[in-house]
């Protein structure tokens, strides 16, 4: 009798387990380390989307460079190595250049409200589905963060200052609008811009938000932070293998869509009230020294990144839509 109740017990257990097993377990990377503010946000929607979905739908959200490095996401959910990620496509502007200028349109965007009007509104995340599908993958969602700081180790009052300046920027348009406006760029990707901040390699760099920044410990040697920003808004390219997709029902389809269309704002919002509270901070720090950009300022390098808008858009035919496309939402907003 013990050993049917032990047996019974046994498949009772076996099943529970067969009923919690996800139907869609999945791996998705992202482009920050795991301390970092935005990461673990990311990591709680994916815990959300897992309890919308009845436990159908497990997604594990790992840091950059968990398995393959940042540049290597698109073709490794395009293979099935991962099943999605959550990254700036800039990272793969070597591949088509118009990852470069959709993932982020230097100088265009004040307000991160305005880039997911257009990408949610305006035709923006058609046109990257038009661009990225025939890799293999494909944009459940476009988030962002609000706009980016700059960490520095020496003072950036004016766009002449980054004459010369060796400046940390992904490859892509942001690289050259740099060049443009006369800064030596380097590229590395984010998780070594605190060594290289560290052990002068760097003066400065092209990353992440301001409390991002603060939580990796960069404001300990980079004491003069760029913030608020006006020169990067990366979009977040929240994909997943093109196979998959289009094998899931319509209602996990648009589950999907609708959670991590809520990340994208919940993403600013957070972002942005821990950025305030970091910029409190570091006010009382003697050392920390915070910089704002005079409005003259942030005119002069806008009309550089026009400039490079201009010469990326001839590139090739998607380029050339994404600029009619992009200037075109722009101009209707009075924004260009």
């Amino acid at each position: 009798m013990k050993q049917a109740i032990a047996a019974t017990g046994s498949l009772l257990l076996l099943g529970m387990t067969t009923a919690q097993a996800a139907e869609y377990d999945w791996k998705f990377q992202a482009s920050e380390t795991a301390g970092e503010p935005s990461f673990k946000i990311k990591q709680k929607w994916a815990d959300k989307i897992e309890t919308m979905t009845d436990g159908k739908v497990h997604i594990e959200v790992m840091p950059i460079n968990s398995i393959v490095g940042p540049t290597e996401t698109l073709q490794a959910v395009s293979s099935g190595i991962l099943q999605g990620h959550m990254t700036d496509p800039s990272y793969f502007s070597g591949q088509n250049p118009a990852f470069g200028m959709m993932g982020n349109l230097v100088g265009a965007w004040s307000d991160p409200y305005d880039f997911l009007e257009y990408m949610k509104h305006g035709g923006g995340e058609e046109l990257y589905n038009e661009l990225a599908e025939p890799y293999g993958t494909h944009l459940i969602s476009a988030a962002t963060f609000p706009l980016e700081s700059i960490p520095s180790t020496v003072p950036i009052k004016k766009v002449s200052d980054f004459k010369g300046l060796k400046i940390r920027a992904p490859q892509g348009m942001v690289y050259n609008v740099f060049e443009r406006v006369g800064a030596s760029p380097v590229n590395l990707p984010g998780s070594e811009v605190y060594t290289a901040l560290e052990k002068g390699v760097i003066d400065a760099a092209d990353s992440t938000v301001l409390s991002n920044n603060d939580a990796q410990g960069i404001h300990e040697f980079a004491h003069y932070p760029m913030y608020p920003g006006f020169h990067s808004m990366p979009m977040i390219a929240v994909s997943i293998n093109k196979d998959i997709w289009d094998g899931l029902p319509e209602d996990l389809q648009t589950t999907l869509e609708t959670a991590f269309d809520d990340m994208a704002y919940d993403l600013i919002a957070q972002l942005k009230e821990q950025d305030l509270e970091t910029l409190q901070k570091l006010k009382k720090d003697p050392d920390v020294h915070p910089i704002d950009l005079s409005p003259e300022e942030r005119k002069k390098f806008r009309q550089a990144a026009q400039k490079e808008w201009k010469e990326w858009s001839v590139k090739n035919d998607m380029t050339q839509k994404y600029y009619d496309s992009v200037t075109g939402f722009l101009k209707s907003r009075d924004l260009l």
